[in-house]
């Protein structure tokens, strides 16, 4: 700390009343490392440290609303974007997807967290990643995918599959695991299985097969989250619904919630994040401890596990981790 602080005795404090850190879930030594800088600059400048769970953080995003032109000043900076909190109308529910949850929240009031559903297996954004991995993609694979799919509905796809009878879609469509169960979960391990299947049955895999599986995946992720989701909003009555996490940044995703909610929903309010602050990032943790500020901690500790609600269930990584813990 004696060197922490000699280092920064030239910075003067900055006009801010707390820090906000991230607690959890994530890495746990990768969390130490945020909380213990945290603790350092709020010890140093004399102010709060507010701990903050990731994932509500992935909710107060969406939250914020581009402020309208009207409403900035003659000083502002050319492409800067500004923002305002809105204000949430209760029951609300919230579908949390990113790389290592799919989680379906419903928010009966402020600070109030009840899991619907959330994914037995594979979240959504590890599937991505992994099919993406099959068809020799990129990392991260959500983006890569959604390229691919996008060729395949595009009209050139469609104007040279017609002249060299290339097939426009599989011939075996991918499953859309638990669309129909009774329930709020997901499960996407089946999905990613049935994909290796599908691409074992082409005998050379051409640009415009990946195409394909790419689409056909895709379209099943989209179609179960949208179906579930749609399915507690009606159940709950709930006045606004909220898509957060690093998935939803996907175009296919987003266009199917907007159309989907303005059609089966009209008076439900549908709150998406900025493309660019989809992913995880500094601001949405800031926001949450402004949402917090009165709520400091004497002592905050890395959470790798932390979640959201109490009647959250463990992940199958949790399980797998706590199993070779008992052996």
């Amino acid at each position: 700390f004696e060197h922490f602080k000699s280092a920064l005795l030239d910075i003067s404090i900055p006009d801010i009343d707390a820090v906000a850190v991230t607690s959890g879930p994530g890495l746990e030594p990768a969390l130490w490392v945020g909380i213990n800088t945290a603790e350092a600059l709020g010890a140093l400048w004399g102010i709060p440290v507010i701990p903050v769970n990731h994932m509500e953080g992935h909710i107060a995003t969406a939250l914020l609303v581009q402020k309208p032109k009207s409403q900035k000043s003659g000083d502002d900076k050319p492409g800067t974007k500004y923002f305002q909190l809105t204000t949430l109308h209760y029951p609300s529910l919230a579908l949390l997807i990113s790389g290592g949850h799919t989680e379906l929240i419903l928010m009966a009031r402020a600070g109030s967290y009840e899991v619907l559903g959330q994914t037995r297996d594979d979240a959504v954004g590890e599937a991505f990643d992994k099919v993406a991995r099959m068809l020799g993609l990129a990392y991260p694979g959500g983006p890569e995918i959604s390229k691919l799919a996008e060729k395949a509905d595009s009209a050139e796809s469609r104007r040279v599959a017609s002249v060299e009878a290339r097939p426009q879609k599989l011939t075996t469509p991918l499953p859309r695991p638990m669309l129909n169960s009774k329930d709020f979960d997901f499960s996407f391990s089946g999905l990613k299985t049935s994909v290796l299947y599908a691409i074992k049955k082409f005998e050379t895999l051409t640009e415009r097969d990946k195409e394909l599986i790419a689409k056909d995946f895709e379209d099943s992720v989209t179609e179960v989250l949208l179906a579930k989701t749609l399915a507690a909003a009606k159940k709950y009555n709930v006045y606004e619904i909220i898509l957060g996490g690093g998935v939803s940044a996907n175009k296919k995703i987003r266009s199917a919630f907007i159309n989907a909610v303005r059609r089966e929903l009209p008076g439900v309010t549908l709150f998406l994040p900025d493309q660019k602050l989809s992913t995880d990032n500094g601001l949405m943790i800031g926001v949450v401890g402004l949402i917090r500020s009165n709520k400091p901690q004497k002592t905050i500790l890395a959470e790798g596990t932390l979640r959201l609600s109490k009647n959250s269930r463990p992940t199958l990584a949790e399980l797998r981790k706590n199993n070779k813990k008992a052996t």
